[in-house]
């Protein structure tokens, strides 16, 4: 999947590691969608992934406070972010506010202006948010440096992201830096590198962790996952990352193996799966 298109033979592959009694988990940092928005856009490509299978940051974020037992505290989140954490948090009923509903809200900022914040929000989510703006960031500074323990949680660090084909994009990295310069604060970090992800799902699955490989196009999120966690690698050069960037002197980042697409597990001549 390359964006909201599909690349040819993936259907195909899929349903031949399938067929070969390879377990799959499609693990996202993306935060906008919920697991169930995630499926929807599967069902929309033609793919069969059951729900779950889908591993977003999202679900990591409302998989943290379940761990740590977050709703027994009595406490709110306060999210920036889309409708994806909302739709996660809801589901372990987690009360919540900010995300889409303070988009179109703007501070008091005259004459002895204040904004008012909630003083029983115990946690804030920072995801990506296409309407990211000053009432959300004020928001979550006052309800971090103002209410005693309050959490700081990113869905990831991304610095950028690909909206479009045309550019790259600023990520999510760009709107937890906001909070992080206005607080002081370094935030939990619960999507890809962070091991929260592959340690809930080893736990969660009985999966061993030295018989996983992390298959992905980006080296400092997919391939970095999986070299921090203890797993095997395999970048595909299908999306994010070009075999220039992959071999340049720069890159310290490095996947146990690399190839074109994941149609090439079943390549005839599988001369195109080089080790690195």
């Amino acid at each position: 999947m390359s964006g909201d298109s599909l690349i040819p033979g993936i259907p195909e592959t899929l349903a031949k590691l399938r067929a070969a009694g390879k377990k799959m988990y499609f693990v996202t940092n993306n935060s906008t969608k919920s697991r169930a928005g995630y499926k929807q856009k599967f069902d929309s490509l033609g793919l069969d992934i059951p729900a779950e299978e889908i591993f977003s940051s999202s679900f990591a974020a409302a998989a943290y406070l379940e761990q740590t037992n977050f709703k027994e505290t009595g406490k709110k989140v306060y999210i920036i972010g889309e409708v994806g954490i909302c739709e996660e948090l809801d589901l372990i009923d987690v009360p919540w506010i900010g995300g889409p509903q303070d988009s179109d809200k703007q501070p008091d900022m005259g004459p002895g202006g204040m904004l008012h914040h909630d003083k029983d929000v115990g946690a804030v989510i920072v995801g990506f948010d296409r309407n990211v703006n000053y009432y959300k960031i004020q928001s979550a500074q006052l309800c971090i440096n103002e209410n005693e323990g309050c959490e700081f949680i990113a869905t990831n660090l991304d610095a950028v992201t690909h909206l479009t084909d045309a550019q790259e994009w600023a990520g999510n990295g760009s709107m937890v830096g906001a909070i992080k310069g206005c607080t002081g604060k370094e935030p939990i970090v619960v999507g890809k590198p962070s091991p929260l992800m592959i340690d809930y799902l080893a736990n969660k699955l009985n999966l061993d962790k030295n018989r996983i490989c992390m298959v992905g196009d980006r080296l400092d999120t997919d391939v970095l996952f999986g070299t921090d966690n203890g797993l095997k690698t395999l970048l595909v050069l299908s999306g994010v990352t070009s075999e220039e960037k992959l071999l340049s002197q720069e890159n310290i980042i490095t996947p146990d193996f690399y190839t074109d697409t994941i149609n090439d597990f079943f390549m005839e001549v599988p001369a195109a799966s080089k080790e690195s």
